[in-house]
């Protein structure tokens, strides 16, 4: 399987970095051990303080997002990012409701570093992703149980057979390839725009690289994406990346979205 962006999203966004985990055992996911708890307790007090700190729009890895948007002919106010419509909902509730262990990890990493992330069922994905414009004959699964197709140029996440696994980059996920009770293999994609992309980025995979493991999921394979590094190629054959350059130490490889991280339904303003 593979994970890439068609060039003209890079022409379009130049200062687009993200980082992409392949991961197995999700079916054996835990969140009760003391030390998911503990993780989670950090997580959160790095998102009070966030938003503490700033209002959403404020926040330069929000912003970016806003602009991009913007730039694709959307209402960054209608349509938000997902780590945006998480950090607005979160701060008026001050809670987020559970679906699934992995997704809700992900939503308060999400949160934590402002940045989206989704993750797709690699079992409900044809071949690979690849982020890019739509050409209108896309098909997306809404979680209404309704089948929309993208605007072209829109910039959705289409596998092979046509299936758009997102609607306008990173607002919604397809309910096809949600993370549910099933799942157990799962590509996490994390995607940011602003000026410390790149460092913001590596960061939040030292987070994901210690605590996915320390919650029973297995890192098959891991790849930072930027312009000169496009594309994860991985497999599940035997358990072991299809190569590349994954930052994931051999103790996190170890044998050892939902849509709200993933969050990608409509809020207004």
């Amino acid at each position: 399987m593979y994970f890439t962006h068609a060039d003209p999203v890079w022409n379009a966004h130049p200062r687009l970095r993200a980082v992409t985990l392949a991961v197995d055992g999700v079916l054996g996911t835990t969140s009760g051990h003391e030390s998911g708890r503990e993780r989670r307790e950090a997580l959160t007090a790095r998102v009070e303080e966030r938003l503490a700190a700033a209002s959403e729009s404020a926040m330069p890895e929000i912003a970016a997002w806003r602009e991009a948007f913007s730039r694709m002919g959307l209402k960054p106010t209608q349509y938000r990012c997902a780590s945006e419509a998480l950090l607005r909902r979160y701060r008026k509730e001050r809670n987020l409701p559970g679906f699934h262990p992995l997704v809700d990890y992900l939503n308060v990493v999400s949160m934590a570093f402002a940045i989206p992330i989704a993750v797709f069922d690699c079992d409900k994905v044809t071949d690979g992703i690849t982020v890019r414009h739509a050409d209108g004959s896309e098909v997306h699964r809404t979680f209404q149980g309704e089948t929309e197709h993208p605007a072209p140029e829109e910039i959705v996440f289409t596998d092979t057979a046509g299936h758009a696994h997102s609607r306008r980059w990173t607002f919604r996920q397809s309910a096809l390839s949600v993370v549910s009770k099933e799942t157990d293999r799962a590509l996490i994609v994390a995607e940011a725009l602003h000026p410390t992309a790149a460092e913001d980025l590596a960061a939040l995979e030292r987070e994901l690289t210690a605590g996915l493991p320390e919650a029973g999921v297995r890192i098959v394979a891991a790849r930072r994406i930027d312009t000169t590094d496009r594309r994860l190629e991985f497999s599940y054959a035997g358990g072991d990346p299809a190569g590349g350059n994954s930052a994931v130490g051999d103790s996190a490889r170890g044998d050892s979205v939902r849509r709200d991280s993933v969050r990608r339904d409509e809020e207004t303003a």
